[in-house]
């Protein structure tokens, strides 16, 4: 099995040389990315879910948004001495909430037919995805969001959706570059219905990107929206209760998007919650 290179140490060469790029690469500032001209150096953590990735992105068809295709070796290979390639897309992320949610839905749209991956991911948020849609049961630590998990749990109801592949965590991952379509550089796949990617994007915006509940209710066309608000939020919660680095500061932000959902599944009179 190759290990993933640390996250200080830049692509050797023979790792450039095998994907046809050359010069020093320098590194994007806050990442484990390195740019090389065009071209993107990332460091393999999971080989399975970069396979998985790099295939659906090759031959993902998103008119509206810039995907950051992935790039093969010279030998054909998606993946070399623990790294992998892409396309280099221009932009940063930016709090362009409406934008973001709408990049969401059209990239799930673009993934409908796709297959689920064929490998199990055993991560913190795969597992906090399960806590959210009740396929397990794992206590949560009233201390690190606990308590509005289990005040806000029994809001939950039945959601008669179709499952796909679909986008989670893009909050953050959209990349905008003056008036260009949206850029789309990573995703985290998750088997769910298409808006899921979108409530959990629209949840991240509430807690972390300054959006206020009108921006929720903008969407409320949506299936099931206000069911999948609040399993998005379900999920941050149990997430940030499992994650041995979480900080107060996050949980600040969930317990404003908690007072954000209650509102909406309040006005949509299925909340049976009360505040804690």
């Amino acid at each position: 099995m190759v290990v993933a290179p640390g996250k200080r140490e830049n692509p050797p060469e023979r790792v450039r040389a095998a994907f046809g790029v050359d010069g020093e690469p320098e590194r994007l500032p806050g990442t484990t990315v390195w740019r090389c001209g065009g071209i993107v150096l990332k460091p393999v953590v999971d080989r399975a879910r970069s396979v998985w990735l790099a295939r659906t992105l090759l031959r993902v068809d998103a008119p509206d948004l810039r995907i950051a295709r992935p790039v093969r070796a010279t030998d054909g290979r998606l993946i070399v001495g623990g790294w992998a390639a892409s396309r280099y897309l221009p932009g940063s992320p930016e709090h362009r909430h409406d934008e973001i949610i709408l990049a969401a839905l059209k990239l799930a749209h673009a993934t409908a037919d796709e297959p689920r991956p064929g490998y199990r991911r055993e991560d913190i948020d795969a597992l906090a995805d399960r806590i959210a849609w009740e396929e397990v049961v794992v206590p949560i630590d009233e201390t690190k969001g606990g308590r509005w998990f289990e005040v806000l749990a029994v809001a939950r109801r039945p959601v008669r959706l179709p499952n796909q592949v679909v986008p989670g965590d893009l909050f953050g991952a959209v990349l905008f570059d003056g008036p260009a379509a949206p850029g789309i550089v990573d995703f985290e796949p998750y088997y769910r219905p298409a808006e899921w990617g979108a409530a959990i994007a629209a949840v991240d915006a509430i807690s972390w990107g300054g959006a206020e509940v009108g921006f929720l209710r903008r969407w409320s066309h949506l299936p099931a929206w206000s069911q999948l608000l609040l399993r998005a939020l379900l999920f941050r919660l149990a997430g940030h209760a499992l994650n041995p680095r979480s900080t107060p500061s996050a949980l600040d932000g969930l317990r404003g998007a908690a007072s954000a959902v209650s509102e909406v599944l309040s006005s949509t009179g299925e909340s049976r919650s009360r505040k804690p």
